[in-house]
């Protein structure tokens, strides 16, 4: 089986508690079975996680950039929480991994303070979920699995090479 990586970054462990308004009463813990529920409808093992330090999830995007060459991982979302607006390394531990990414974004990130409308994760993120709540995290990895499946397809020949530009059903 397939798994997918879940990454939360910063400040993401007070979900609940931390600004109700803005990130929604609901728990890490909430996300993370919203996401095993998600995950197991598309026959994904998920893997869950969440760290306030930088350099633990540059480590875990470059294992699961490993884990995704060797066929066992379809991708990551991230959630990189601030490090999204500040974080180079981020973006380059995703890049040099080679990693497929969903970025996510609880709020409406554009709608907030100036400092959050720039994301050094953007460009090198296969695609972008913002503003859905903790909603937006099944939709990430459906999103994933979906660009996953089509670059397999596409790998093996059995696809119409069109990648991405398919319109979704």
């Amino acid at each position: 089986m397939s798994s997918v990586l879940i990454l939360n970054g910063p400040n993401l462990n007070l979900l609940g508690t931390r600004e109700p308004g803005v990130y929604g009463a609901r728990t890490l813990g909430d996300v993370e079975a919203l996401c095993r529920e998600a995950g197991a409808a598309l026959g994904l093992e998920v893997d869950f996680r969440q760290s306030n330090h930088e350099g633990v999830l540059v480590d875990w995007l470059q294992e699961a950039g490993a884990a995704q060459q060797a066929g066992q991982l379809i991708g990551a979302v991230l959630n990189a929480g601030a490090y999204t607006h500040t974080s180079i390394a981020l973006h380059d531990a995703i890049k040099g991994a080679g990693l497929r990414v969903v970025e996510l974004h609880i709020s409406n990130v554009h709608a907030r303070e100036q400092f959050r409308h720039h994301s050094y994760i953007s460009a090198v993120a296969a695609g972008i979920v913002v503003g859905f709540g903790v909603e937006g995290y099944p939709l990430a990895i459906q999103g994933l699995h979906r660009l996953a499946a089509e670059a397999a397809s596409t790998s093996t020949g059995s696809g119409s090479g069109t990648g991405g530009s398919q319109p979704w059903p």
